[in-house]
């Protein structure tokens, strides 16, 4: 008929994107977005803020020492007169990166053991489900603590104190956290090998390989990402709590965690030296949780939104 145009495929495929329609659900949760603005907004600041703020984490001025907020300080001094601004801007590069490396980390030893399992139909599926929940059952905090006291100096001595720590702590965090992500890819395997495509790939002579990395994991990947961004503020969190305790890094590398934990003695006289190191990881930790939480509605295809 005249005037009547057909959209082509390539308009259709761009128009019903499964990409395109999880934005589209994700948008829809307003606590999702506002929290990815405001992670958005810290990683900015962590980032551009040495550029803009040019004042040295180590600059010493006794006069000035444990004043509040002001033009000068915007979030104040500690109790050497150092500025509290600076340091809150170097330590978070330290947490983030810390929360991020640590989630690839668990990310991909779960997904590996996950998967390995979830495609086993023997004792290699059972012995690894069974290493997970010996994994599961060892109380974490006191295996963290040990794995540092073992481990620190030698690796300190390798690639230096803030080298090492870093090293050390995301291994151990990213190790002791890659369970949940395990158990979560082999439900999911279990479920997927089983669909109809998959059966037409095998049919079709695909090797396993090709099953997982073509076929299964693509449609697995929704479940891994909502846990990877739980694993960030499960990892942010724990970093910090080694850094109070002291076991995290040197005192002169200012974490948020460290901040927190030089700020202990002079909360009566000084409650800003606690605040605002304390709000950012309030901040990190609430933002990624609640995207975590609008990334999970936005790739459940069952979930009307």
């Amino acid at each position: 008929m005249a005037g009547l145009t057909l959209a082509s495929p390539s308009a259709e495929r761009a128009v019903y994107s499964p990409w395109r329609e999880t934005w589209r659900r994700f948008r829809r949760h307003r606590l999702a977005v506002l929290s990815a603005f405001l992670l958005l907004l810290l990683i900015l600041a962590v980032l551009v803020g040495p550029f803009l703020w040019r004042v040295k984490i180590n600059d010493i001025d006794i006069v000035a020492g444990m004043q509040g907020p002001s033009l000068a300080h915007p979030f104040g001094t500690d109790d050497l007169g150092q500025d509290l601004l600076a340091r809150m801007i170097y330590g978070g590069r330290i947490s983030l990166a810390v929360g991020l490396a640590a989630m690839l980390v668990s990310v991909f030893v779960g997904t590996l053991i996950g998967a390995l399992a979830g495609m086993s139909r023997g004792a290699l599926g059972h012995g690894l489900m069974w290493l997970t929940d010996l994994f599961l059952s060892l109380p974490p905090l006191p295996l963290l603590l040990l794995l540092i006291y073992l481990f620190r100096d030698g690796l300190k001595a390798m690639f230096g104190p803030e080298g090492g720590i870093f090293i050390l702590i995301v291994l151990v965090i990213g190790g002791l956290r890659w369970m949940p992500v395990a158990r979560l890819v082999r439900a999911q395997f279990l479920s997927i090998r089983e669909k109809e495509f998959v059966e037409a790939a095998r049919a079709l002579g695909a090797s396993p390989v090709r099953q997982v990395v073509r076929h299964i994991l693509p449609n697995a990947v929704g479940p891994v990402i909502v846990a990877g961004t739980i694993d960030v503020a499960a990892a942010i969190i724990a970093e910090s709590t080694l850094s109070f305790l002291g076991l995290g890094f040197p005192p002169d590398t200012p974490t948020w965690g460290r901040l927190l934990y030089d700020a202990k003695d002079f909360l009566d006289i000084g409650p800003h030296w606690a605040l605002f190191p304390g709000g950012a990881i309030f901040v990190a930790v609430v933002a990624i949780n609640f995207i975590g939480d609008g990334l999970r509605d936005a790739l459940d295809a069952r979930r009307v939104i």
